[in-house]
């Protein structure tokens, strides 16, 4: 009885064998195909060129089909990279288009605080960004791009071409801190702008509705509707006097029963204020004195009346002087930078 494992190295020796004269068949057709061209091939040569012709075809045909195959590689491979190159121009031309939008929108405010400021000539304006907001107090406290080296102090009026922003709390040098006017510590005193109101307040954040300040202090019987528009009374020093604050949106009667007080909505759009202007300087005159209040009441002394009638007559007179001042100082150094003028010339 033969061993399996002879057998099987027989058949790997016979398959080696076949596999050598298949190898050695094929190197001789294509010798005699190569030689056919060059001399005359005998009978017995054409007879075994067409004993190959079939192979011949079948190699030719599988050769056909590893080309093809290789060229729709390269096609794929060709397509990938064209496909690779283009999504990346494409996110090159969205980042470019985003910037440009971007570019745009902060143009558009620019221009926009460039023409209050042109517009406002009694004030001195530096332009600002804001670069932060305090996380403890997200909405009443921001910060800006601008400090003591570019003329920002303490107290100092912040606004934009809407209106009323806030004051700067803390100048840095190079940065600054602006507690906005929804702030619940801020305080800022206001008027009705309707001329035949003229009521005053004070308008203060409201720690319960953090995107409304409140009006208060008002006069129960006081003449103040809804949609009167609020504005800056100028006394205090902190805040030039006719900026815009808000509207009134409701109105509300205290619980003590004597005063009311109205809501506002903001003239100022907080949640996208991005860019604000510093009031440096003002040359806006003082605010008058209010007015006292006019009474029909008989039971008023004649004497205490013309005490305050006195005391509201030296206020006024107050005032006239330091704007006169304000003026005097005003004409003396534009005649002496008429003289350094002179001087250079």
């Amino acid at each position: 009885m033969k061993n399996p494992r002879s057998r099987k190295r027989r058949s790997e020796s016979d398959n080696k064998i076949a596999a050598i004269i298949f190898v050695f068949i094929f190197v001789l057709g294509c010798t005699f195909l190569v030689a056919k061209s060059k001399v005359e091939i005998p009978a017995a040569g054409k007879t075994l060129m067409a004993f190959m012709s079939p192979f011949q075809n079948s190699f030719s045909w599988i050769g056909g089909q590893f080309t093809m195959a290789k060229n729709t590689i390269e096609e794929i491979q060709n397509l990938q990279e064209q496909n690779q190159k283009m999504s990346e121009e494409l996110e090159r031309l969205r980042a470019k288009d985003l910037a440009a939008s971007e570019a745009i929108s902060e143009n558009q405010r620019l221009r926009a605080l460039l023409g209050y400021k042109q517009a406002t000539t009694q004030f001195d304006l530096v332009i600002a960004s804001i670069v932060g907001r305090e996380s403890a107090t997200w909405s009443s406290v921001v910060v800006i791009n601008r400090g003591t080296l570019d003329g920002v102090a303490d107290n100092m009026a912040v606004v934009t071409e809407m209106g009323l922003v806030g004051h700067v709390m803390e100048a840095g040098l190079n940065t600054s801190k602006v507690q906005l006017l929804l702030d619940p510590r801020s305080h800022v005193g206001t008027l009705i702008q309707r001329a035949d109101s003229r009521v005053a307040g004070i308008v203060e954040g409201d720690i319960n509705n953090p995107n409304s300040p409140t009006m208060v202090n008002i006069p129960k019987d006081a003449d103040v509707q809804v949609n009167d528009v609020v504005v800056t009374s100028g006394f205090g020093g902190v805040y030039p006097k006719g900026i815009i604050v808000g509207k009134i949106r409701e109105m509300h009667n205290d619980e003590g029963g004597l005063l009311k007080h109205g809501v506002i909505d903001t003239a100022v759009n907080f949640e996208k204020l991005e860019d604000v202007a510093i009031i440096v300087n003002s040359r806006e005159a003082p605010p008058e004195p209010l007015p006292p209040p006019v009474t029909n009441d008989s039971n008023v002394d004649p004497e205490l009346a013309a005490q305050q009638l006195k005391q509201q007559q030296q206020i006024q007179q107050q005032v006239q002087d330091q704007v006169k001042q304000a003026q005097q100082r005003q004409l003396e150094e534009a005649q002496q930078y008429k003289q350094q003028r002179g001087i250079a010339q």
